[in-house]
């Protein structure tokens, strides 16, 4: 024994450094030294794929969460959703990457950036993160909101160089396409500043979306869209081949498809320069996005013939999705508004079931209905922000009962529900 004098020392510094490293392991891995790898969100044909298993999506929008995260007096907002939306077992949220001009915006100009708004969007990445849901970001607004395409097309003529004062010039003139392209580079090469991990290597995002809600009346053919999707979609694929793209359409059928005529809701939605098919089959789109509004789409329809149109339009896409496209139809946004004149709450209930029974079919037949995202959630205090579709899910019960049992519904599908304990807990009261 007399010959083991320096090797007690040593012992004992590594049972030292092991008591440590047991003690403080599991606060290293909570807190960003070494939190386990998450996987990407791939597609494999019309499923969405996670961990080698078929991934079906319940989840929310809450497109003001960049915005609120630029202040210390809100920035608790988007901790807070996404904390309920996880108790909820919502995997997916889709929110705006985007600010062009105006107030809080993230780009100030054609490239220049706030980075006080670019940490608020890192934040926004990284807490969700944290409470384990993965985010669909936006990256333009074919709408005024936030900018969007008006917005890039002022920038244009304020500096001389615009071809057109028309908003639909967003798509064609050469100097808003460099604009636009500037911004993806900078966005998608972006390092956040907490996580530590560029954009386009961070496995929270689960995917892009070109544009939100894109429509060119200039041109009702389509052929200028489908040329800026095509160009759009190569680009961000240079750039960044790991996550899914989608193009951010709201499913309406083009003038040279024959279901203008049976599935559309009126004439107009086939003379808005966008075709669902189409523009879904461009070769670096992922997936295809749908959205769902009865309300704007009809002036005269009862709640009724409001939810008989909804089963139709789902499945039509469901079908485009299966025998056309070959991809998965994710839809995007859905919203039942409370200023329909015979609007009664039951009915909002009744409309979130409707939709998410068909996803549910579709599901359990392997068909390509790969989830849905309600439009829209909020907090308390956010009056600013909301809209007539807007909810405070926890203080409607009943809309938290709903969209809790659709993602145990959906988990037990992929049998998720089996083998991780936050889906045992969530799911383990419920039918």
């Amino acid at each position: 024994m007399g010959n083991n004098g320096p090797l007690i020392p040593i012992l004992g510094f590594l049972t030292c450094a092991a008591f440590i490293y047991l003690s403080l392991g599991d606060l290293w891995f909570r807190f960003g030294g070494g939190e386990p790898e998450l996987g990407f969100v791939s597609r494999n044909g019309t499923q969405f794929v996670l961990d080698g298993k078929p991934l079906y999506v319940n989840g929310w929008n809450s497109y003001w969460f960049m915005d609120h995260a630029v202040n210390d007096h809100s920035r608790h907002r988007v901790g807070a959703m996404l904390e309920a939306g996880s108790k909820m077992g919502l995997t997916v949220c889709r929110t705006w990457a985007f600010n062009d001009g105006g107030y809080n915006a993230l780009q100030i100009s054609p490239g220049r950036f706030d980075e006080r708004v670019f940490k608020a969007l890192d934040h926004v990445i990284a807490e969700a993160k944290t409470h384990g849901v993965r985010l669909l970001l936006s990256l333009v607004n074919n709408l005024q909101a936030y900018g969007g395409k008006t917005q890039y097309v002022n920038w244009a003529w304020q500096e001389g160089v615009g071809l057109s004062s028309s908003n639909d010039s967003f798509f064609f003139d050469p100097s808003i396409r460099r604009y636009f392209k500037n911004y993806l580079t900078v966005l998608l090469t972006r390092k956040n500043s907490i996580t530590g991990i560029e954009y386009r290597n961070d496995p929270t995002i689960f995917a892009w979306e070109l544009i939100n809600e894109p429509r060119c009346f200039t041109d009702i053919s389509g052929d200028t869209l489908q040329d800026w999707i095509n160009e759009m979609t190569a680009f961000i694929k240079s750039i960044d081949k790991k996550h899914l793209l989608t193009v951010g359409l709201e499913g309406f059928y083009g003038p040279k498809s024959p279901k203008r005529l049976t599935v559309n809701p009126e004439r107009w939605a086939s003379e808005l320069g966008s075709d669902f098919v189409r523009n879904s089959e461009s070769p670096n789109i992922d997936f295809a996005s749908v959205h769902i509004y009865p309300d704007h789409w009809f002036h005269d329809q009862g709640f009724e013939d409001k939810v008989k149109f909804v089963v139709k339009w789902m499945l039509s896409h469901i079908e485009d999705g299966d025998k056309e496209l070959k991809k998965p139809v994710l839809f995007t946004e859905f919203g039942l508004s409370n200023l329909n004149k015979d609007y009664e709450p039951s009915q909002r209930d009744r409309f979130y079931r409707t939709i998410f029974d068909v996803v549910y079919k579709s599901a359990k037949r392997t068909r390509s209905g790969a989830g849905t995202l309600v439009w829209q959630f909020l907090i308390q205090g956010m009056e600013g922000f909301n809209d007539d579709f807007g909810i405070v899910p926890w203080e409607k019960d009943s809309i938290q009962r709903l969209m809790t049992e659709q993602s145990c519904r959906l988990a037990r599908v992929t049998g998720r529900h089996l083998q991780d304990e936050k889906w045992r807990e969530i799911c383990s009261h419920r039918p």
